[in-house]
């Protein structure tokens, strides 16, 4: 692909994955938000936010293109992204935001891994060192929290994050991978065995309204992290959805007054910068090119 076609494609590449870890930030705060169950809301978000996709992708005349896109690697996106969905909303009632947030910050290594291990694709220099700094970040806040992590939360969250990173390699592997309909598909996955393990429909009436935000926001910000992974490496990619991390402590903290420690506030700070750092960086050498698988 030519330099010039190269450096636009890789800018909306962080734009859409910046916007993806912005919305997805909000997602303990609607999972703590209400009183409803782990898999009562898993069913309604992913009634809302398959509805919002579809519905979506009808109004662009896209669905019967997508329908058409659906191969192995999309359906492989999708079971992981259901996988990863059925661990997310636990985690958070099992655990604090912040945990959740910080383990996700674990994501540039995986997905560095997977992508060496199952494409060969090796994570630049400015990558390795922004993600050395994040672990390093993570570390910070893991001083704070160590005494309050809740196992069963954390190990969800760490799942997760790897359902997650592992959608991100697909998505770099097969570029030509549909986006919202794999995301769509995850949450109609889930839809009867959430039905089975909860009892969605003795949620209150109160509580969905909110749900529907949440779906819609799932929505959005799996669209938009799946378009944009198409278009960067994979490690770049996680490396820049983890601006989660420090955002959801904030939203917390603001919302549901749940005080991180000093330790959170200092590590977000740290990742925060390495991932400014690494794109300033990136953009200075032309380094960050989306290379073509």
């Amino acid at each position: 692909m030519p330099d010039h076609q190269q450096h636009p494609q890789h800018r909306i590449g962080v734009i859409l994955v910046i916007v993806s870890a912005m919305v997805f930030s909000s997602a303990g705060i609607f999972t703590k938000g209400v009183e409803t169950a782990a898999w009562d809301i898993i069913f309604w978000r992913g009634v809302f936010a398959a509805g919002f996709t579809l519905l979506y992708l009808g109004l662009r005349g896209a669905l019967r293109r997508e329908v058409r896109a659906m191969t192995r690697p999309a359906y492989g996106a999708a079971l992981l992204l259901a996988s990863g969905t059925a661990a997310f909303i636990p985690a958070f009632k099992l655990s604090t935001v912040a945990n959740v947030a910080i383990i996700y910050a674990a994501a540039p290594f995986v997905a560095a891994a997977l992508a060496w291990g199952l494409i060969r694709e090796a994570p630049t220099k400015t990558v390795m060192i922004a993600s050395t700094a994040a672990f390093a970040g993570v570390f910070v806040i893991l001083s704070g929290s160590l005494g309050s992590l809740h196992i069963a939360g954390d190990a969800l969250a760490l799942w997760m994050t790897c359902m997650m990173a592992g959608s991100m390699v697909i998505y770099r592997r097969f570029p030509e991978t549909p986006a919202a309909l794999p995301a769509a598909l995850s949450s109609i996955i889930l839809l009867p065995i959430a039905a089975i393990l909860g009892a969605p429909f003795e949620v209150p009436v109160s509580d969905l309204p909110v749900l529907a935000a949440f779906g819609l926001v799932f929505a959005v910000a799996s669209v938009t992290l799946s378009e944009g992974a198409r278009r960067l490496p994979s490690a770049e990619t996680a490396l820049l959805s983890i601006l989660e991390m420090p955002l959801a402590p904030v939203l917390a903290l603001l919302i549901l007054n749940e005080h991180p420690a000093l330790q959170t506030l200092a590590g977000g700070a740290i990742i925060l910068i390495a991932i400014v750092w690494s794109q300033r960086k990136g953009a200075a050498s032309g380094g960050g090119q989306a290379k073509a698988p």
